[in-house]
């Protein structure tokens, strides 16, 4: 095989260690060049410099966890070629393993151009993807102490969940507080607690409260966990004004990603701290689309097609781009994706109907990216919102859609394009 990088550098990753081998194929035979280094920032200086000293500019690293961030880190800048590989791409034979065998494995491998690069974005939409990434964890956290607290009152025979639409709200929470402050409280306090735009009715209400048994240690909890909710409601909008600092000089991607149907201003956020802004990093959408986990798998052997089920990454993003899906579908203003929905999920069911609707708003945002043009379909003018694109003519049904045609009020010439634009007769 011909050697693409005549010296590479093969790093084998380790949370206190680094062991680094430079191929160096100048020569008929080639030389290896093996030193191991501590992931101190004083020994990665070092490693930096042994690179720069023995002039190799290309670099190779598994991504193992959180501990090749500060290796990259230490090189970024200074050599210009840096790698990032999936593990399953630089796996060792079993049984002719170990560190040195490892990073040797890496730097054959890498000098020969068959390593596949991880993405890894620029700095800053590191650090923005740290941010919403914790967002998001903090977000999981308060709805789970949120449904803690909803089965803290029905534990204590409190049924205000099913009264109220949202437990959380002033007339609620002001009930709570009021039995949780008195171990006697009459019905007009209760009354009392109400707002005036409250839909519930007042026997509901008191039905909800009636035979109430909560101990003295069952009220510090709920108050627990009450003031933990208030915490990260907290932390949250404090987080979300620091997400917005940074993602302010790139605003005009946000509003650019928000012309698509079903997404809002926290998922443009979030989808473009996960894939950035440059889509020069992948060659086509096919690359974006199976690198977030939403491409069909290919898996064919001997004429027979297995499993081909997505595959389990884009951790994060594949979540947001499926709720994206979930609200574009429902949107009313533009049924685009609606009909395209209705499309799929007859033949293929609502799961995987949502997924591909997931990849297609991706796709839309690569190409968004890529040139800078606002979301424009160009198949928008068949799926406009019409009694006459709602209809869907096959040759099976003619008759039925031949009287569906007919109580529309069309003219005859109409009639005879539609059906010729639809192929009902041959």
């Amino acid at each position: 095989m011909e050697v693409i990088y005549s010296k590479a550098c093969g790093v084998d990753v380790h949370k206190s260690f680094i062991v680094a081998v430079i191929c160096d194929s100048t020569s008929i035979t080639p030389k290896y060049y093996k030193k191991r280094f501590s992931t101190f920032n004083n020994d990665l200086v070092k490693f930096r410099n042994w690179l720069l000293d023995n002039d190799c500019q290309n670099v190779c690293m598994e991504s193992t966890g959180k501990y090749y961030i500060p290796i990259y880190n230490a090189l970024e800048g200074f050599i210009p070629n840096i790698v990032v590989a999936n593990p399953k791409w630089v796996a060792v034979i079993k049984g002719e393993k170990d560190d040195n065998k490892d990073a040797k494995w890496i730097a054959d491998l890498f000098k020969l151009g068959i390593v596949r690069s991880s993405f890894i974005p620029s700095k800053n939409f590191r650090i923005l993807r740290e941010l919403t990434r914790y967002l998001y964890k903090l977000t999981c956290m308060k709805s789970s102490e949120k449904n803690r607290f909803t089965n803290a009152l029905t534990v204590g025979n409190c049924k205000l969940d099913m009264v109220f639409s949202d437990i959380f709200g002033k007339s609620s929470q002001s009930i709570i507080q009021t039995i949780l402050d008195n171990n006697s409280f009459s019905d007009d306090d209760i009354i009392n607690c109400l707002r005036k735009n409250c839909k519930s009715s007042h026997e509901d209400i008191l039905s909800a409260i009636s035979g109430i048994s909560f101990t003295y240690e069952q009220k510090l909890r709920i108050k627990l966990i009450k003031d933990h909710i208030d915490y990260l409601a907290n932390e949250i909008n404090n987080l979300r004004d620091i997400i917005n600092n940074l993602i302010a000089p790139y605003e005009e991607y946000i509003k650019l990603l928000m012309t698509i149907p079903g997404i809002d201003r926290n998922s443009a956020i979030t989808i473009l701290s996960e894939i950035g802004n440059d889509m020069s990093q992948f060659s086509s959408h096919y690359k974006l689309t199976s690198w977030a986990g939403l491409a069909p798998g290919c898996n064919e052997s001997a004429g027979k097609k297995k499993s081909v089920k997505i595959s389990r990454a884009g951790v994060y993003l594949k979540p947001c781009l499926v709720e994206v899906a979930h609200c574009a579908v429902k949107d009313k203003t533009n049924t685009y994706y609606a009909n395209k929905f209705n499309k799929i999920s007859k033949r293929r069911g609502k799961k995987r109907a949502y997924i591909a609707i997931a990849r297609k708003i991706l796709v839309a945002i690569y190409h968004m990216l890529l040139t800078g043009e606002v979301w424009n379909p160009r198949d928008l003018a068949s799926n406009e919102t019409s009694d006459k694109d709602r209809l869907k003519y096959t040759k099976n049904n003619f008759k039925q859609s031949l009287k569906q045609l007919l109580s529309l009020g069309l003219t005859s010439d109409e009639l005879l394009e539609i059906i010729n634009q639809n192929s009902l007769i041959e």
